[in-house]
């Protein structure tokens, strides 16, 4: 880890300048698909809505997902039908989740005015209660969205690859296995996250490991 963050340079996690519905709609899209479609998905939805969005300027995170500024209205995309959300490339079961996300918001409106005070795990049972939200997405949330210091998405394969290259383990590990690993990293797991994510890139792999 000392010769990753050596590479690498100062970690850059910061919370992202969206409002918590709008963070939640990205979160949302970007379940299982690549960063790039993720990105490409959104700026459709989002230009759909209130027209081309402005750039932001882009920082060492590799989370290109996140690289734009802009809201989407909750009353605007509560109106959106099935054929709005596929011309955007949104698909059917993403197109429920979201449907889902805006019924609980609006059944409890005090959820994202709360967020900023809400610990980590009373915020992660609130969310995984809407159909579609479940665990890597609310990591996701905190992580990149939210910016809490201590996450550690045990389910993502991507984390899983960087722990088990720079743990030399055989096989990926399981959640009881990450979770164990990442234990000297507490309560700075989101830190550590985003080092072996950055891992991962062709530029910072490190050969001797």
């Amino acid at each position: 880890m000392k010769r990753l963050i050596e590479r690498v340079g100062p970690c850059t996690l910061a919370p992202k300048p969206f409002d918590p519905f709008t963070l939640l709609v990205r979160c949302v899209i970007s379940q299982q698909i690549s960063t790039k479609a993720a990105d490409s998905i959104f700026n459709r939805l989002a230009a759909a809505i209130a027209g081309p969005a402005e750039p932001h300027p882009v920082s060492a995170d590799t989370t290109a997902a996140w690289q734009r500024t802009v809201s989407i209205p909750l009353a605007t995309l509560a109106t959106f039908t099935e054929a709005e959300y596929k011309a955007c490339g949104v698909s059917g079961p993403k197109q429920r989740a979201l449907r889902s996300v805006i019924d609980h918001v609006e059944t409890h409106p005090d959820l994202l005015p709360n967020i900023p005070t809400l610990a980590d795990e009373v915020l992660r049972e609130q969310l995984v209660a809407i159909k579609g939200i479940g665990p890597w997405t609310v990591d996701m949330f905190l992580l990149f969205g939210i910016a809490r210091p201590d996450v550690w998405a045990v389910g993502d394969y991507g984390l899983k690859v960087a722990v088990k290259t720079h743990f030399n383990l055989r096989k990926l590990p399981d959640a009881k296995k990450m979770t164990k690993l990442a234990k000297p990293w507490e309560p700075y797991r989101s830190v550590a996250s985003w080092y072996l994510w950055r891992s991962l890139e062709p530029q910072y792999r490190d050969e001797k490991t």
